[in-house]
């Protein structure tokens, strides 16, 4: 712990005022003890609902051991970051409900369809660890934006700045959830902020809509089920039980947080850096599917769609467009599906030849 002689009161008072000037929405701090969570994380992982994220189970209980991942650490300074572009309409749930049911068009999930979160959330939290430091001379930290074995639900909902809800995101009454989360691990021993009541009640919407049934029971999400993890994270074969329920989604799922009630209050974002890019936002599948390599890279550079690479948002981009084959019996979908074989790559040619398969389903 750091020795520095401190007004941790008013240091905290400081801190939520400089968030806000580098765009946060809130800020919260959490104390170190997640014992009480280890027990639900140890039978998540036995259950095997982390899928192939192997580096989940690596990690073990260090996720909700602060203190040993990070030694010295006795607080995590919590944030979050609204993303709703700034040009968000009122009616942007029924919206973005809309295109789900237009079989032709691409959907990303909102977060994605601007800069790559994690270079915007990982600058603006170091920042703010500077403006510490300068305040308080150097400290023991560590910025951490999804990028570490950290519980950052676990953290944030003890520390202010929502509870979680039965979709297993964070939900805050005044900002639903389109919201980022990041943390800063300190040696300063900072004022806690208390948690706040959870208001999900008997609402089970997130947990019906599912089109996957990922949400195996309230706070409980098998991974290996869930469009975000099979369309982002799962780099082979999409399972073929699971292809129909995808739909047109390319790229992660918005399902269960279009459906909350509490997303009538989610936050627009007041950073131009979460304003959609035109290619992500208003697409066909056609379209995308035209892009080569060269195309893709160029369309998604700065962009978290990047990281997947061209294959996996081939095989997306297959399994969509023979969804959209099924629907409504497009020839120019056929066409431009058989175009593309013959196909080297053994997974992408299985994807291929599944969706020229679905019209005779």
């Amino acid at each position: 712990m750091s020795d520095l002689p401190i007004d941790a009161p008013a240091l905290l008072e400081q801190l939520q005022e400089w968030a806000r000037t580098l765009g946060f929405s809130q800020i919260g701090v959490a104390d170190v003890d997640l014992a009480s969570a280890e027990p639900g994380l140890t039978a998540w992982l036995a259950a095997g609902f982390h899928g192939d994220m192997q580096y989940m189970a690596a990690h073990g209980l260090k996720r909700a051991r602060p203190a040993e991942l990070i030694p010295g650490t006795v607080r995590v300074i919590t944030a979050r970051l609204d993303y709703l572009p700034r040009d968000t309409p009122p009616d942007w749930r029924e919206h973005e409900r809309a295109r789900q049911q237009s079989p032709g068009e691409a959907v990303i999930s909102i977060y994605a369809r601007g800069r790559d979160y994690h270079k915007v959330l990982r600058q603006r939290l170091q920042r703010l660890a500077d403006r510490i430091a300068q305040a308080v001379g150097p400290f023991g930290h560590r910025v951490f934006c999804d990028s570490a074995p950290v519980l950052e639900v676990e953290l944030a909902s003890r520390s202010a700045l929502g509870w979680r809800g039965k979709h297993t995101l964070l939900l805050d009454r005044a900002a639903g959830s389109m919201f980022f989360l990041g943390e800063i691990y300190v040696d300063l021993a900072l004022p806690p902020t208390p948690p706040v009541t959870p208001h999900c009640g008997q609402c089970s919407a997130c947990i019906d809509v599912c089109p996957t049934r990922a949400i195996v029971a309230p706070y409980r999400l098998d991974a290996r089920r869930c469009i975000s993890y099979l369309t982002i994270e799962d780099d082979g074969p999409i399972p073929i039980e699971l292809r129909a329920a995808i739909g047109n989604r390319i790229y992660g799922c918005d399902d269960c947080q279009l459906i909350c009630p509490w997303n009538k209050y989610a936050q627009r974002s007041p950073l131009a850096d979460f304003d959609a890019r035109a290619p992500l936002v208003s697409a066909t599948l056609l379209q995308l599917w035209g892009w080569d390599e060269a195309a893709f890279l160029r369309h998604t550079e700065g962009s978290a769609i990047r990281r997947i690479g061209h294959r996996r948002w081939r095989r997306n981009l297959a399994v969509a467009l023979g969804n959209a084959w099924r629907e409504t019996g497009d020839a120019a979908i056929a066409a431009a599906l058989q175009s593309a074989l013959p196909e080297p790559d053994d997974m992408l040619a299985e994807h291929i030849g599944w969706a020229l398969a679905q019209r005779a389903a």
